[in-house]
């Protein structure tokens, strides 16, 4: 099926198709690239203020780990049989799993669903091809072989199916391959100044050019795979108009098929997109340099032209986004700002007290046994607290109770999983923050006593640290909440002024044509929009804040400088704990003593520690033990982490 598939994509997908649409961003993309490259030198002259951070940032902070690797069974569709499977996910947070000890297999896991039963499926296979539903009772293209499934879930790509021996597996598991998609779906780098900014903007006037004002859903994943999204949000519909007549057999098969289908013009449709996107940016790069030299010769003159022509559009539009402001959006600014501040408030709580309940764990313990060694055991565990999945899942679930009922579709936000998955990386970011400022102070005490109490030394550095988180988590939060409720309420102002402002294009004659690709009206328009909401959000912000119920700062209590010695400490290495109080690394074997790769494969330490499996292992029908017990001993040994002494893995 997937020869033919291949033999008739060209009459499915033409490539016109993908580059018509990649015609009409590129050039979104390049009037973008150019706004950007000013705002961003405009930013690094000017400068910005705002609130310092106390709490430390760690620059590497999976340097040398991975995630969490096992065996566990997964379905495979070519010859409809589960087999045994050993999954490994480095700190790129993609899974990888090998067929055997040479083939291995990727799974990127942007855009996917963490699934947990047939049912959840189901329902939403049901809604991918009109005309083919399923029952939950029926017999469905595949049965599991054990009682607790995961089910990567894509709308567009390949869908992978696993299941799990026990519930703790599957729990632990699901923790792990949540976490996969909560990393990858989290948007673009911050770093990159200029065409982060830059494909954003192109990717939203685009969507906004053919209706699509609300949130999307499929904004993640890299560029190429954001465009690829792009693509099929409109091919889609067309195909299934197309194919679904001419799927045949029974009602599985035609799911079966439709998922092979939609797979294959997927792949397609993101190799044309790397390669004309790729190319986009490098036209873009090569163009920045008399870009950079006309922005700094003229820089105090494009300020002032963009000024003049922002008066003219604030007097058009004023007075009619304030009137749209009055009625459709401050009624119901507090209340979608109560329903993001009580789960989003919770998660950070449960976030300060996991961090409180491990150092207090190890007070304990070094209470029995308060010697370094030790200290550098639970410390080793400590400082990758925040990229433990399972540790931290009790953080993240608070926010799945984030309920905007009512409220998405009135202004059309797709549905809350945009900001869930915002607010429990900002939970992970913070409590790494908390961790690795704790690390440093925790080292330079010790580096600066030589006969110490560790628990009262341990003591006063996580005091000085929960001060410093409670002012970060206030920081974080009120700037989370602001940008939601923009998020939320933008889209639905400029959807309903676009029609009334027919006239914003004859402002463009205004601008010297020396200036015209640093200036653009419709940024200055959608500006003039942001700065009409922003002062009631900013004001619903503030009096939440002042009501104290959410454990939030006042804007007006600012720390800057506060520690100023302790930021020193974040340009320090990093600190290895099991090296420096451990025993140091344990002795290379003499056959691999002087390989660089099989060293700092040895080096790797995993965060999520294995799964203990049973002693009455659990093997399927037609699955040799011996040769998955003699194939994953040879990849452990070859390539596989060194775990800490006290952990197993027992095959």
């Amino acid at each position: 099926l997937q020869q033919a598939l291949h033999s008739h994509l060209e009459n499915i997908l033409p490539e016109t198709r993908t580059g018509e649409l990649m015609g009409e961003f590129g050039r979104l993309y390049e009037q973008q690239y150019a706004v950007a490259l000013f705002n961003k030198m405009r930013y690094d002259i000017e400068g910005g203020g705002g609130p310092q951070n106390q709490l430390l940032h760690r620059k590497v902070p999976l340097k040398n780990k991975s995630i969490f690797s096992g065996d566990l069974f997964q379905y495979l569709e070519e010859n409809k049989k589960w087999r045994n499977r050993f999954l490994f996910i480095p700190d790129s947070y993609n899974i990888n799993y090998y067929e055997n000890k040479q083939v291995m297999s990727t799974i990127n896991c942007a855009g996917y669903r963490v699934l947990t039963s047939m049912e959840e499926y189901l329902e939403r296979l049901n809604t991918s091809l009109p005309g083919v539903k399923a029952k939950v009772g029926s017999s469905p293209f595949l049965k599991f072989a054990t009682q607790f499934p995961l089910i990567l879930w894509h709308p567009y790509a390949r869908h992978y199916y696993f299941c799990m021996v026990t519930e703790k597996e599957q729990q632990k598991w699901n923790a792990v391959f949540q976490d996969c998609v909560r990393h990858t779906n989290n948007g673009l780098p911050e770093e990159c100044k200029v065409q982060t900014p830059a494909f954003t903007d192109a990717v939203r006037l685009f969507r906004q050019a053919h209706g699509h004002y609300g949130t999307w859903d499929m904004m993640c994943g890299t560029p190429p795979q954001i465009l690829a999204n792009l693509v099929m949000e409109t091919l889609l519909p067309e195909m299934r108009d197309l194919i679904t007549p001419k799927l045949k057999g029974k009602m599985h098969e035609r799911q079966r098929n439709w998922m092979l289908i939609s797979d294959a013009v997927y792949g397609l449709v993101q190799s044309q997109t790397r390669a004309q996107y790729e190319a986009v940016v490098q036209s873009c790069e090569a163009g920045r340099p008399p870009l950079e030299t006309t922005i700094r010769t003229d820089m105090d003159q494009i300020i002032t032209s963009k000024e003049h022509v922002s008066s003219k559009i604030k007097a058009l539009v004023l007075p009619k986004a304030e009137k749209l402001l009055k009625v459709s959006i401050q009624p119901y600014i507090s209340s979608i700002l109560d329903a993001l501040m009580e789960p989003t408030s919770r998660g950070f709580f449960e976030v300060r007290d996991l961090f409180f309940r491990e150092l207090v764990d190890m007070s304990k313990n070094l209470l029995n046994d308060g010697n370094k060694e030790k200290l550098g055991e639970h410390m080793e565990k400590i400082s990758m607290l925040a990229f433990h999945p399972v540790k931290m899942q009790s953080c993240y679930e608070k926010m799945e109770s984030l309920s905007l009922e009512g409220l998405q579709q009135r202004f059309d936000v797709s549905s809350p999983s945009v900001f869930v998955q915002r607010a429990q990386i900002l939970m992970r970011e913070q409590m790494d923050d908390a961790v690795y400022t704790f690390e440093q102070l925790l080292h330079q005490s010790l580096e600066d006593q030589e006969a110490e109490d560790l628990c009262k030394t341990s003591q006063r550095c996580q005091d000085r640290v929960i001060k410093k988180f409670d002012y970060d988590s206030s920081t974080v939060r009120k700037k989370f909440f602001r940008e939601a409720l923009l998020q939320i309420f933008i889209p639905y102002m400029l959807k309903q002024l676009s029609p009334s402002c027919s006239e914003l294009p004859r402002f463009q004659e205004l601008i010297f044509e020396d200036f015209s690709r640093f200036i653009l009206v419709e940024n200055i328009f959608e500006e003039a929009v942001l700065h009409t909401v922003m002062k009631d959000i900013m004001m619903a912000v503030k009096e939440a804040a002042v009501q104290r119920r959410h454990n939030l700062y006042r804007d007006s209590i600012v720390l800057t400088n506060s520690d100023p010695n302790l930021h020193l400490l974040g340009e320090n290495p990093p600190i290895d704990w099991a090296e420096e109080y451990g025993g140091g690394q344990e002795e290379e074997d003499g056959e691999n003593a002087g390989d660089p790769e099989a060293q700092k494969r040895r080096r790797m330490k995993q965060v999520v520690s294995m799964i203990q499996v049973e002693d009455n292992v659990f093997v399927l029908p037609n699955e040799s033990c011996l040769e998955v017990g003699l194939f994953y001993a040879c990849l452990i040994s070859e390539m596989f982490v060194v775990l800490p002494a006290q952990e197993t893995f027992s095959l």
